[in-house]
């Protein structure tokens, strides 16, 4: 028998090694799985001299894929670009733009920056081809030094020397009246620098803003930039109206700025105006949660409404007879009549009440304090108040003028005969003067009446005037009756009897006439 050798020939090891080195060096070099089908993308450049194959191509900063060929066009400087883009970088739109950037410096070369589009629009298929439209390449340095001849440097420079000027020249009067009072008589550049005092809020704020712009879910930024573009497309598609719209928006604004002072005033009230709100806000903002429960309280209630409106039918069916026209109505034609008295009455009253509170007055403050008076006449002095007085001597005079003949009742007074001659005025009796004998002459007479009678002022509240004092100087008058300021009668005559009583809001007292004992 012969032995059979089991292990794996020089030759085959060899080629297997052959083999996996092929492999190894395409996959090195070429970085794609052969036998595999790619998705590749065309884009024509105006000029692709900086883009070779296995530059890179990068969606914001990502690699996405490799170019694999130039080709450059006949007699043109224009260049078809192909690139393999990755699942990674799929899909790639038909509105796609690409952009030939420079990378980094410790990189080198440049690569294409590649943006897939909006997602409405179609995906480009393999082997698709973006137009020249799309796509863009760098501004090289020998085409910006060519752009910057002597003149165009010329404007530059001068330029510069502007915006200098601009920043560090002081500003004039006529330029201060129409700045900020925080930056009146700075510099342009001493006013930059005092903003970057609020830049730091003011970009906190802007990160606030452009955070939210972002949204709450994925995509919410690129359905926003998808309804603006609809929104311009179909502004674009009425560019009639859009200058309608500027026209009236320019008119807008004039009178706006022709208005400032107005605005400025309203902004100055609209920090009150929001600190306001923000007070109404947190008031309601407390009054929800018992608002909320009193609504979840009438939650049975709302329930058995329907019932109550049920029950309630028959009722109003009664009620409704009742307040018709032949109950209720007839009712309020019959109080009618009434009605329109009492209406006069109570018009009537508006006028009567300011008079019977004024008479009131009167009584309260005047009269009735007069009547309280205790006249003092020495030795014939009553001792009570003057009211009482007056009913006294009521009752002694009924008690004189008893009738005890034909006469009637009569005051009959006897005095004995004097040298001393007493005439009274006209009475009603006689109509004519009394005249009689006075064995003493008169010492005085009271009260003293004034030469002529006082005006009647009706005019003036009786309640504003003050009480008189039937005690003081002008109580008592002279001897012979004589009145002041007129000449005295050839003989005594009675003041009281030949005199008019002044008009007086209450009873007087009792003239006397003082004898000599």
């Amino acid at each position: 028998m012969r032995r059979v050798d089991a292990g794996m020939s020089p030759l085959l090891a060899g080629a297997i090694a052959l083999v996996l080195i092929v492999i190894g060096t395409y996959l090195a070099f070429a970085k794609s799985v052969p036998f595999r089908g790619h998705y590749e993308i065309n884009a024509v450049f105006e000029n692709a001299n900086l883009v070779a194959p296995r530059s890179p191509v990068r969606i914001a900063g990502v690699d996405v894929g490799r170019v694999t060929r130039v080709e450059r066009y006949e007699h043109s400087d224009h260049a078809l670009v192909t690139m393999r883009i990755d699942d990674s970088g799929r899909p790639v739109h038909a509105d796609a733009t690409l952009k030939v950037r420079p990378r980094l410096f410790l990189e080198g070369n440049f690569f294409v920056d590649l943006r897939p589009g909006t997602p409405t629009g179609a995906e480009l298929p393999d082997g698709g081809v973006i137009p020249v439209t799309q796509t863009a390449a760098p501004v090289q340095l020998d085409q910006l030094l060519s752009a910057l001849d002597s003149d165009v440097r010329g404007s530059l420079q001068q330029t510069l020397q502007g915006f200098g000027d601009a920043l560090g020249a002081p500003p004039t009067a006529a330029e201060d009246r129409v700045q900020d009072p925080a930056v009146r008589g700075l510099t342009g550049a001493q006013g930059l620098n005092r903003t970057l005092e609020t830049s730091g809020d003011a970009l906190r704020d802007t990160a606030i803003v452009t955070e939210a712009m972002r949204g709450r879910r994925a995509h919410d930024l690129s359905r926003m930039i998808d309804g603006f573009a609809r929104a311009a497309a179909a502004l674009a598609a009425r560019e009639q109206d859009l200058s309608d719209l500027v026209r009236a928006f320019n008119a807008t604004l004039a009178t706006t700025a022709a208005h400032g002072a107005d605005l400025e005033r309203a902004v100055g009230l609209l920090g009150p105006t929001a600190a306001g709100a923000r007070r109404a806000f947190a008031s309601l903002e407390r009054g929800l949660p018992p608002a909320g429960r009193t609504a979840r309280a009438l939650t049975p209630a709302m329930a058995e409404l329907p019932a109550v409106i049920r029950a309630a039918g028959p009722w109003l069916a009664q009620a409704r007879p009742l307040l018709g026209e032949a109950e209720l109505g007839g009712l309020l034609d019959e109080l009618q009549p009434a009605s329109s008295a009492l209406a006069a009455l109570t018009t009537a009253n508006r006028d009567w009440l300011p008079r019977i509170d004024a008479f009131n007055r009167c009584m309260t403050d005047v009269f009735i304090p007069t009547g309280d008076i205790v006249v003092d006449d020495g030795p014939l002095s009553a001792g009570v108040e003057n009211y009482k007085e007056f009913w006294h001597a009521m009752v002694g005079s009924a008690s004189e003028t008893q009738g005890f003949d034909g006469n009637g009742p009569l005051l009959r007074l006897q005095a004995a005969g004097g040298a001393h001659r007493i005439r009274t005025g006209v009475t009603n009796l006689s109509r004519e003067p009394l005249v009689a004998n006075a064995a003493l002459p008169p010492l005085r007479t009271r009260p003293a009446y004034p030469n002529r009678v006082p005006p009647l002022r009706r005019d003036v509240p009786c309640h504003t005037q003050p009480v008189p004092d039937v005690n003081g100087p002008a109580s008592t008058g002279p001897a012979d009756g004589s009145r002041p300021n007129a000449p005295a009668p050839a003989t005594p005559v009675a003041a009281a009897a030949t005199a008019r009583r002044p008009p007086v809001l209450g009873p007087a007292p009792p003239a006397r006439v003082r004898r000599r004992r």
